[in-house]
């Protein structure tokens, strides 16, 4: 049995997937027949993509989506063109409305999560200023010991 499924792609801690048709029982990052998409989580919104008139095809010869790509179909109105699709609505006029659907989206898969990253950038700041804030009180108290052990000798 053929699913279509997310095959996880990126660095470490740094995830992106494949939206991949692939035989039920090959590993999740292992074998698969064809790329249909994309999907990055990391995006704000995420960035979701697919081959539409493949997803179709797949589909329509029996191909079974996991719980996960579902979602990502109802999220970005995919499976309710492929009712209307099985339905009798013309694959052109299908294709044409995700197209537009994908524009008014308008995410550039660039995009970063800038309010994570300006968490992460404070808090290195806040880091470096207190090391920097140690070593001065430690070099002070350094220079202080000298003084008392010169008064005692």
């Amino acid at each position: 049995m053929v699913r279509i499924r997310l095959r996880r792609v990126g660095a470490k801690k740094q995830p992106s997937y494949r939206v991949v048709a692939a035989d039920k029982e090959s590993p999740r990052d292992g074998k698969f027949l064809e790329v249909l998409g994309f999907y990055n989580p990391r995006t704000e919104p995420s960035t979701i993509h697919f081959k539409e008139d493949r997803v179709y095809h797949w589909l329509s010869v029996g191909a079974q989506p996991s719980e996960s790509v579902r979602r990502l179909f109802n999220q970005t109105g995919l499976w309710d063109r492929y009712q209307r699709f099985k339905a009798g609505e013309s694959l052109e006029t299908l294709l044409a409305e995700a197209a537009a659907a994908e524009e008014a989206r308008g995410v550039d898969p660039r995009t970063r999560r800038d309010d994570l990253i300006a968490q992460v950038t404070q808090a290195a700041i806040e880091k470096a200023a207190a090391k920097a804030d140690a070593e001065t009180e430690e070099e002070t108290s350094a220079e202080a010991e000298p003084e008392v052990e010169e008064a005692e000798a």
